[in-house]
């Protein structure tokens, strides 16, 4: 495979210049280098931002945690920081392999815009925002605004994302993901299901579901999550609201999975929520 030629830019700001020129951003390079082999993009050249300090950084903020957009998967997996955020701990540690969560960024996640993309289930539960820099400004949009559809965002020519702020969940969240694909090696989602519930006195207090898999960009089935609230978290009570779960996914058909199966494998994973009544 023959690479563009890749620039190194001195600074954040030299970073903007380039890609306005242009340039394509390159972090980890574990979804860029695959479209690059296909020669599914061909850009002009490539501006490396991996090692730059003012992406890398993960810290806590007044009531959240900023992550920088080239940290990588195990960067926030091992940091103290995302402790606090054990939905997005679950999610991460699904990625790949060891190797690819050493090299994928959560930027990266985020820019790619794939509705199978694992790191964006957890952004749309804890409500994201997405901050991003260009050459005339600074600017923040909630991740379900940065998100357009697949491959698709909000960035304009010359941006770049900066970093993620997520805000802390309540206290008393049960956190929860699974994914379901054709095969566990490296697993790609056909559908995958997110969620945070609140539980007091036996029944569902609040929860927050995002699907991944099943709809042009992550999906937020709000009436499903309205349903549950005042159920109990069994099987029998999570069975009531399969079929509206199914029903509220868009799904294609493609070489992983069909788009009735992808609705099926979506009602199912509903009713795995119950095993949150014992955690």
């Amino acid at each position: 495979m023959d690479l563009p030629e890749i620039a190194r830019p001195r600074d954040l700001a030299d970073a903007v210049r380039l890609t306005g020129e242009g340039g394509k951003l390159l972090a980890g390079g574990t979804d860029l280098f695959v479209r690059l082999r296909k020669g599914a993009e061909r850009p002009p050249f490539l501006v490396y931002v991996g090692e730059l300090p003012e992406l890398r950084g993960i810290h806590e903020t007044e009531g959240g945690v900023e992550i920088g957009a080239a940290a990588t998967h195990a960067e926030i997996l091992s940091a103290p920081a995302t402790a606090q955020l054990p939905i997005l701990r679950l999610a991460l540690a699904t990625i790949g392999s060891p190797a690819l969560r050493h090299m994928g960024t959560l930027g990266g996640n985020v820019v790619n815009a794939s509705p199978a993309g694992d790191g964006l289930v957890p952004l749309y539960l804890l409500g994201a925002q997405v901050n991003v820099v260009g050459p005339a400004r600074e600017r923040s949009l909630p991740v379900e605004e940065f998100v357009l559809g697949p491959g698709k965002t909000a960035l304009q020519p010359g941006e770049l994302i900066r970093s993620l702020t997520i805000p802390l969940p309540r206290d008393g969240a049960h956190p929860y993901f699974r994914k379901v694909g054709r095969r566990q090696a490296l697993l790609i989602a056909v559908a995958s299901l997110g969620a945070l519930v609140w539980v007091e006195d036996g029944a569902v207090r609040e929860a927050r579901l995002a699907l991944g898999s099943v709809a042009p960009t992550v999906l937020r089935p709000r009436e499903v999550e309205r349903a549950l609230v005042g159920r109990p978290l069994t099987v029998e009570a999570l069975a009531e609201l399969r079929d509206a779960l199914s029903s509220a996914v868009r799904p294609i058909s493609d070489l992983r999975a069909s788009a009735d199966y992808r609705r099926r494998v979506s009602g199912n994973l509903l009713l795995d929520l119950s095993s949150l009544a014992s955690g």
